[in-house]
């Protein structure tokens, strides 16, 4: 046993650690997992490497499926089951052209949660994750939408506008507060800007069953991430990644939060581009989004994988002026756990 756990197993002996169990009950339960921490789904990072590893610590993973085809899906979920055999979820994109037939590899897999995201659940979907016996979290940017979607989901997120990637306009605390103290009957979960063992549990005492972080575990060791990618994040400040701004209101276009490189000058010009089309009525409104969603595909990949942190989308969250270093999963669960513990004796 390392220091840090010898550490975690001083302070979880104690009235703080009560007090998180506590906290955390409704969410493990929910999860199956020891600790109500959800990993956020981040394409090309959320693969089977760093999903098992945070599962098999304790948290709870969820692959990234993004524009995965059914058989490349099929094959990551075997692939993280072959590496742990605790609870991970699914996360699949409401717009992908095939997520039907997504959902019926995450049932022939067993797969026991599925998250959608990216926009509202198309009719059907919702109903065809619960036939195969999977419980079904969604997306809630506003009240009104997590009130209704509260009747058919099983769980919600509500994630702020300090979180990495695709962001809604609203702060997360702000969020919290306008959602938590109306959607008791399902669990929810609070991301965005989340960093710390003390936001934790925060959000939990005001009513949420557990959290979601992404950005602490993009240096995670068992991250593929690229270590160019990697050293951006350990350098970068939060004051560093910073939103993109849509310049056309006539074609919505989801912000997304980055660190700020060549890429998010290059992605004002696409974006002047494809509205140009769009108005010369050369691309429908939904051909539009589609060209800007590809655009971010290729460019995340250029950064992940690739390593061009140049020309590469830096996707990242407010929280990256937390991560300093190259921890593995484990010893970054168990330094939030700690840290939730230590303020709750307090």
């Amino acid at each position: 046993m390392n220091d840090i756990q010898n550490q975690v197993q001083v302070v979880m002996d104690g009235v703080g650690a009560d007090k998180f169990a506590q906290l955390s009950k409704r969410g493990c339960e929910f999860l199956g997992s020891k600790y109500a921490i959800m990993a956020g789904a981040m394409s090309w990072v959320s693969d089977r490497n760093l999903v098992a590893a945070i599962s098999e610590a304790g948290a709870f993973g969820v692959l990234a499926c993004g524009g995965m085809t059914p058989d490349l899906l099929e094959a990551e979920i075997k692939a993280t089951k072959a590496l742990t055999d605790k609870p991970f979820g699914v996360n699949l994109i409401t717009m992908h052209p095939d997520l039907f037939a997504l959902i019926d590899v995450c049932g022939a897999e067993g797969v026991t949660h599925v998250v959608l995201a990216g926009g509202l659940p198309p009719a059907g979907s919702i109903d065809k994750i619960k036939e195969h016996g999977a419980k079904v979290m969604c997306f809630a940017p506003a009240l009104a939408l997590a009130k209704k979607l509260s009747r058919t989901a099983d769980a919600l997120i509500i994630e702020g506008a300090e979180a990495g990637g695709h962001i809604g306009p609203v702060s997360t605390a702000v969020l919290a507060q306008e959602i938590l103290p109306h959607i008791k009957d399902i669990p929810v979960f609070v991301a965005g800007g989340i960093g710390r063992g003390e936001a934790m549990v925060s959000y939990m005492s005001m009513g949420a069953a557990g959290v979601q972080l992404g950005t602490r575990f993009v240096c995670a060791t068992e991250s593929i991430a690229h270590p160019a990618f990697k050293k951006a994040f350990m350098r970068a400040p939060s004051r560093d990644a910073l939103a993109t701004v849509q310049l056309d209101p006539q074609l919505p276009v989801i912000p997304v939060r980055a660190l700020k490189n060549k890429s998010t000058e290059e992605f004002m010009a696409v974006q002047r581009d494809v509205a140009s089309k769009y108005h010369a009525g050369k691309l429908e409104l939904e051909e539009a989004q589609l060209e800007i969603e590809k655009f971010w595909v290729g460019s995340l990949k250029r950064a992940v994988i690739d390593g061009d942190v140049i020309g590469g989308s830096l996707m990242a969250g407010q929280s990256v002026g937390m991560v300093k270093k190259e921890q593995p999963a484990t010893e970054i669960i168990q330094e939030l756990v700690e840290q939730a513990v230590i303020f709750l004796e307090n």
